[in-house]
């Protein structure tokens, strides 16, 4: 990647940012095209291999800006001495949703990251692609987990809970006035409900 970037005003950094996660997030890599992200990002093609110089290039840039600006936002928003897991899961919301207010395609695409099937996108970004995933296990590791009945029912919950969120984030981002606030607002509804339904069991 050109240094020179990040010599660009933080406005157009993140406009680019911005249209880069959305394009890869709803396509994948393959399917990524360099016209749909030029278009998105509001760039020339010229001065889009200016500054990450491949396709290849820019995933990867994207990857490991996105993977580490979430680990800061998680670690930070978390408290360490929570136990309880349903509000270390509101309180990952709320830094997911403080994420998506500047990046509204950032915990997409970290999520898409997951299901990414292509050879060279997956050994662009081998050495790190598993950060992001290790942090949420850490932050979920504080959880006291006696009011489930097993260790099971608890990753099942956990699983449940993503697939929700990112069903909720899709839903959200189909408005053109996408507020985090409103999802956040959402997925917590949704937290207390299926709390209610664990600790009356």
């Amino acid at each position: 990647m050109n240094e020179k970037f990040y010599d660009l005003k933080k406005e157009k950094q993140d406009r680019m940012i911005n249209g880069d996660l959305k394009v890869f997030a709803l396509n994948g890599y393959k399917h990524a095209s360099t016209d749909d992200i030029i278009v998105e990002a509001r760039i020339s093609k010229g001065l889009l291999f200016h500054y990450f110089e491949s396709k290849i290039g820019l995933y990867e840039f994207l990857f490991d800006y996105a993977s580490r600006f979430a680990v800061v936002q998680l670690k930070s928003g978390v408290r360490k001495d929570e136990k309880d897991y349903f509000e270390i899961q509101s309180q990952i919301a709320s830094a997911e949703a403080d994420l998506e207010g500047q990046y509204p395609y950032i915990t997409m695409f970290l999520d898409s990251v997951a299901r990414e099937t292509s050879e060279e996108a997956l050994t662009a970004i081998s050495s790190s692609r598993s950060m992001v995933d290790e942090c949420y296990s850490a932050l979920l590791s504080q959880a006291d987990l006696s009011a489930f009945a097993s260790a099971d029912d608890s990753d099942k919950m956990t699983q449940i809970i993503s697939y929700t969120k990112q069903g909720l984030l899709r839903a959200h981002l189909e408005d053109e006035a996408f507020d985090p606030k409103d999802l956040l607002s959402e997925i917590n509804n949704v937290l207390h409900f299926l709390k209610s339904l664990t600790i009356s069991r």
